[in-house]
């Protein structure tokens, strides 16, 4: 039966003696007898109708009766193990009432159930950024620190199309400076535009060990796929280690391995032990350092084995309840069997989000630099890189469906290089869908 059948059902239960058969009937309640319904359904169980009940009030005219409806159907949802429906509902009431503390405190706890601990901090951190008294703010430190719990298993899926000027990061460049003289570029090694798939994937299962402790083994991958297969560029990677709680702040290990194809060839293997520390510095601000060390196997070009040595420090911060930005600073080695190919390089950035709406916009800016320890001998000077990108994106809420919701992208990158092969621009735009499972 559908739920609405079953809401017409319990209303009528609720009327007085019936009334001559056959006879018209009509049956108003208020606001207050609706949500009184909604309550008696769930205490018998009677979830359906309670939903119904709530659907119908989430679309009455008075704001506070629609944000009400929305709050008690989503913890229904939750209570009832529905956590993403819950989140989306949540997120709903907080893009009309950003100021609605008790929702933002429980939006973070379904996405901490859903193991997305980052995003259930981060709205403890916009909470916090709201000016809350001190009174509610100790009680958001309390239930920060309660967020422990952690959902044993999940999945995410984006999937976009995504316009590329150059889906080879070649050059536009039509020589190639060498220490013989200029040499012709062929056209096949020159940057070349096309559409592509994007798919993004992860899921992950957690094993726990007791006392805020556990197991998280994961698998995620790529796949930027195009009409020309020699331009496809796909990755898989599974890693496995134990995360902990140390005092308020939680450390990851893990080992793990990467195999990446380009042009449906084998590319890349890789394996890697890392580890990150995630440090709440504030109720708005939370700072995450990580290190890692890689054994790289390259499988088209042996003198690009090595080791690559990668450290890493964000700082994330709530500007107000409806907005945030970061600032992350990245350094690596790689140390190759050819010291042509051995590089350092950093790398800085600052991002920012805010919402609108039921929208959230991002923007992001990179820049950084690259150096090679010596020069190939067919090259006049060493490699030197200066790099810069852009983002601008935009997930869409209002259109949700099914759970999945539209994302766009439009990612711009420039590399500047002394070596043309190198040097390249890149526009990518994205038009999609994700989903958290």
């Amino acid at each position: 039966m559908e739920p609405w059948l079953e809401l017409a059902g319990a209303v009528a239960a609720l009327a007085a003696p019936a009334a001559p058969a056959g006879a018209p009937r009509t049956i108003r309640l208020n606001m207050e007898q609706v949500f009184s319904l909604a309550d008696a359904a769930q205490e018998r169980g009677d979830i359906r109708v309670a939903e119904a009940a709530y659907e119908a009030l989430a679309h009455d005219p008075n704001k506070q009766v629609r944000a009400e409806a929305l709050f008690r159907h989503a913890k229904l949802l939750a209570k009832a193990g529905q956590l993403e429906s819950a989140a989306t509902l949540f997120r709903t009431l907080l893009d009309e009432r950003p100021d609605a503390i008790g929702a933002r405190l429980e939006l973070a706890r379904a996405l901490d159930l859903m193991g997305d601990k980052d995003a259930a901090w981060r709205e403890l951190r916009s909470a916090q950024a709201s000016g809350l008294p001190s009174r509610v703010a100790r009680l958001v430190d309390r239930y920060s620190d309660a967020l422990r719990s952690a959902r044993p298993m999940g999945a995410s899926l984006e999937i976009t199309i995504a316009p590329d000027s150059n889906i080879s990061r070649s050059t536009r460049s039509d020589t190639l400076g060498t220490v013989l003289g200029d040499f012709e570029i062929d056209d096949d090694s020159k940057a070349k535009s096309g559409l592509g798939l994007a798919l993004r994937g992860q899921a992950y299962r957690r094993f726990g060990l007791g006392e805020g402790s556990s197991i998280l083994v994961r698998a995620s991958g790529f796949a930027d796929l195009y009409k020309k297969s020699e331009f496809n560029d796909i990755a898989l990677d599974v890693a496995a280690g134990p995360e902990f709680l140390a005092g308020r702040s939680r450390v990851q290990l893990e080992l793990g391995a990467t195999q990446r194809w380009f042009g449906q060839d084998p590319y890349l293997r890789s394996a890697r032990v890392k580890g990150t520390w995630t440090l709440p510095v504030d109720g708005r601000s939370q700072l995450r350092i990580g290190a890692s060390a890689t054994l790289n196997n390259n499988q088209q070009n042996d003198l690009q084995d090595g080791k690559r040595f990668s450290g890493e420090i964000a700082f994330e911060r709530a500007l107000s309840a409806s907005m945030g930005a970061a600032l992350s600073l990245s350094a690596d080695r790689e140390v190759a069997r050819d010291p042509a190919y051995s590089t350092r390089g950093w790398r800085a950035g600052v991002m920012a989000w805010r919402d609108i709406g039921r929208t959230t916009f991002t923007a992001g800016v990179d820049f950084g630099r690259l150096r090679a320890d010596d020069r190939l001998a067919l090259f006049p000077d060493k490699r030197s890189d200066r790099y810069y990108r852009l983002s601008l994106g935009a997930t869409l809420r209002q259109f949700t469906f099914a759970g999945f919701a539209p994302v766009t992208r439009l990612v711009i990158e420039r590399n500047h290089s002394t070596i043309e092969f190198h040097d390249f621009k890149r526009t990518r735009t994205e038009f999609g869908v994700v989903r958290p499972f």
